[in-house]
C-alpha cells in the first residue's frame, strides 16, 4: 500500500516544477512583449508608421504648440503620405527652423505612385537648393 502512494509525491513534484517553468517563461515573454513594439494588424495610420520607425522623440511639442512627428539628435522629421509631399516639405522646413535641426521627410508611399510623388518632392528640394533628407516607407496594405 505504501508503494502505491509513493508515486503521488513524484507526480506532484514534477507538476510543480513544470508549473514553475511555465510561470517563469510567461513572465519573461510578457516583459519582452512590453518592450517590443507590437505588430499592428489592419490598416496603418500615419502615427503607426511614426511609432514603428521613429528612432527619436515622438510628437515633440514646439513653442507654438505644433508637433514634430519625430525629433532625433540631428533631424526634425515629418512623416506623411505620398500624395501630401508638398505639405510634408513645408512642415519639415518649419520644424527645422524651429528646432535648428536638419529637415527630414519620411514619405509613406504606395509602390504604384511612389515615383510620381518622389520626383515632385525631389524636384522642389533640388530646384530650391534646400537641405532636406528624404526617406520612403512602402505602405503595404494588409
Amino acid at each position: 500500500m505504501i508503494k502505491h502512494f509513493s508515486s503521488i509525491p513524484r507526480v506532484l513534484v514534477v507538476s510543480l516544477k513544470l508549473f514553475a517553468v511555465i510561470a517563469f517563461l510567461s513572465t519573461a515573454s510578457l516583459a519582452q512583449a512590453k518592450s517590443a513594439k507590437p505588430a499592428k494588424l489592419g490598416k496603418w495610420h500615419e502615427a503607426d508608421f511614426v511609432d514603428a520607425y521613429c528612432k527619436g522623440e515622438i510628437e515633440y511639442v514646439l513653442a507654438d504648440r505644433t508637433r514634430v512627428d519625430c525629433l532625433t539628435a540631428t533631424h526634425a522629421i515629418e512623416y506623411d503620405w505620398g500624395k501630401k509631399w508638398a505639405e510634408s516639405l513645408g512642415q519639415a522646413l518649419f520644424y527645422s527652423a524651429m528646432t535648428g535641426k536638419k529637415a527630414g521627410i519620411v514619405l509613406i508611399v504606395n509602390p504604384r505612385t511612389k515615383d510620381r510623388f518622389l520626383k515632385r518632392l525631389n524636384k522642389a528640394i533640388s530646384d530650391n537648393n534646400l537641405d532636406v533628407d528624404v526617406w520612403t516607407i512602402t505602405n503595404r496594405k494588409t
